[in-house]
């Protein structure tokens, strides 16, 4: 278990008072699939209206052409940032005409990968590195994996809380480095207690027949003839039916947040080892570029885990290694949202003020180093709560031994209310208690977690995945076309979306080098690039 953060919460309460908990910030990216109004992939390009994907800062695309991502800046509070985001979606819906937003984590799509179209950044070298890498993607681990969707959550605190806590623990370390193995020990802390995300939030327990290969078909049962689901599941998209990097084990490379050099190690390593597999794939086709590289990792983007440590770039074509290296971690990526089909916008706000709960206290709390044992046990504990979470019974692996997932859960959530009462305290309001609240009654009744809410509706409704998702598309799309943004969010959005294109543009104009010329340029910056030395793990 998790603990000892009442240390250093009391600490910094009698030093600063409850504002110094509040000093940080929050972003959001979420995901999701353009589709036609019968539910096919949208085949149209990224609208033109939204601006250029390549340099937009707000609206763009993932994996796919039709895989919108919408992004907010970091924001003080839960309520900016949903609005934020909120406003982003209702100055996009306006540009889709009657295109919609697939709500589901797990896409519906073609059983043909080629039916999936590779995002297009236009032009210039950067853009083209951007297309390449995506195609490198499709070869490696498949097209229709590469379309999954979430939410992601991303958390930092500012130089109010750093300074507070460093003159309380270390007042003569270097700060970029103290403040990164905080991180790094929020982490792990975060990777211990990661289960209970697919758990509370988790809302992809069923898939569509065409999504699957034979192999996993097996592993699911049929609730309607072209939808399958495991009874107990919560978030496939977590679990092995979703998104893996297949080489990892078998090229014997794990990212390890234990300290800073040993991760940027082990990553700069990926990247930079010839991966065997990926060799007979091939790099090149004739001219055409099929993968960056044939490297274990061809960039440090395709490395997935549940939660990541962030730098800051200073321009778009650093390589985050470097970046890491020479300012620290400014940030931590939560990744293991699910989409909230209820909500327009995919996540809603009493599940930001429990992730802000969750993060702050795996901030605070104890974090010793995670030994390669309880790497593994971390991953079973994921899968199986990805797979098997609202079984009864259900059994998880801790430090302490054997917990049963509910007194588990319980326990952490009993953690969390002394911060809870922190913050409410300070605000003048029960938010965050009631936030509290309401996770707790999904682990006293699994039948309240959105998967098992889910999955009724399909079998009461005797609905397709597809047809269920449809409707709330649609329901959706009129929600958000039934609130216009007001002139001034218009007018903002139309100026950046103007300005991303003419950036975009100059780049295009700017003279070009040949690709292979830019891309040798691009991964030169490891030249003599030599962080601690650390051994995959």
């Amino acid at each position: 278990m998790v603990n000892g953060d009442d240390k250093r919460r009391e600490a910094l309460l009698r030093a600063h008072g409850p504002a110094v908990f509040l000093a940080g910030r929050l972003g959001l990216e979420r995901e999701g699939l353009r589709l036609t109004p019968t539910g096919h992939l949208a085949p149209t390009p990224h609208p033109a209206a939204l601006g250029s994907p390549l340099t937009h800062p707000y609206i763009t695309t993932d994996y796919a052409e039709p895989l919108l991502e919408l992004i907010t800046p970091p924001l003080d509070t839960e309520t900016a940032a949903l609005a934020f985001l909120e406003r982003l979606h209702r100055f996009v819906h306006v540009h889709l005409g009657d295109e919609l937003i697939w709500p589901y984590s797990m896409p519906c799509c073609p059983e043909d990968e080629g039916a999936v179209p590779l995002a297009q950044y236009g032009r210039s070298n950067l853009g083209l590195m951007k297309t390449v890498y995506r195609h490198g993607l499709g070869l490696r681990y498949g097209r229709k994996m590469q379309i999954i969707a979430g939410v992601h959550f991303n958390f930092s605190m500012d130089e109010t809380f750093w300074r507070a806590l460093q003159a309380l623990e270390r007042g003569d370390a270097d700060p970029i480095r103290y403040r990164s193995e905080v991180y790094l020990g929020q982490l792990r802390n975060l990777q211990r207690l990661g289960w209970l995300i697919p758990y509370l939030f988790g809302a992809s327990p069923a898939v569509c027949r065409n999504f699957m290969d034979a192999a996993k078909l097996a592993r699911l049962q049929p609730i309607a003839p072209d939808t399958l689901a495991e009874r107990h599941a919560t978030s496939l998209r977590v679990g092995d039916i979703g998104y893996q990097n297949r080489q990892e084990c078998a090229s014997g490379f794990k990212a390890v947040y234990n300290d800073l050099d040993g991760y940027i190690a082990n990553l700069t390593r990926a990247i930079t080892t010839p991966c065997e597999h990926y060799t007979r794939l091939g790099v090149r086709d004739g001219d055409r570029f099929l993968q960056l590289n044939d490297h274990i990792l061809q960039i440090e983007n395709e490395y997935y885990a549940s939660v990541r440590p962030k730098p800051r770039l200073a321009h778009p074509l650093e390589m985050p290694v470097r970046a890491l290296a020479s300012r620290g971690v400014a940030y931590v990526e939560l990744r293991a949202l699910d989409l909230d089909p209820d909500t327009p916008i995919g996540v809603t706000l009493p599940t930001l003020r429990f992730l802000r709960l969750l993060l702050l206290h795996c901030l605070l709390a104890d974090s010793p180093p995670i030994e390669p044992e309880e790497a593994a046990s971390i991953d079973r504990n994921l899968n199986a709560v990805a797979h098997r979470g609202r079984a009864p019974g259900l059994v998880l692996e801790s430090a302490d031994g054997p917990r049963s997932l509910r007194d588990w859960g319980l326990e952490i959530i009993e953690r969390l209310v002394p911060l809870a009462r922190l913050l409410d305290a300070y605000l003048g309001g029960a938010d965050y208690r009631a936030a509290l609240d309401r996770q707790r009654d999904k682990l006293v009744d699994p039948d309240r977690t959105p998967a098992a809410t889910i999955l009724r509706e399909l079998e009461t409704s005797g609905e397709e995945l597809a047809e269920w998702g449809l409707r709330r598309a649609r329901a959706h799309h009129a929600a958000l076309l039934a609130r216009p943004l007001a002139e001034d969010d218009r007018r903002i959005f139309n100026r950046e979306a103007e300005a991303s294109i003419a950036r975009s543009a100059r780049l295009e104009r700017a003279e070009q080098p040949p690709f292979e010329r830019f891309l040798n340029h691009y991964f030169s910056q490891l030249d003599g690039f030599s962080p601690a030395a650390s051994s995959f793990s």
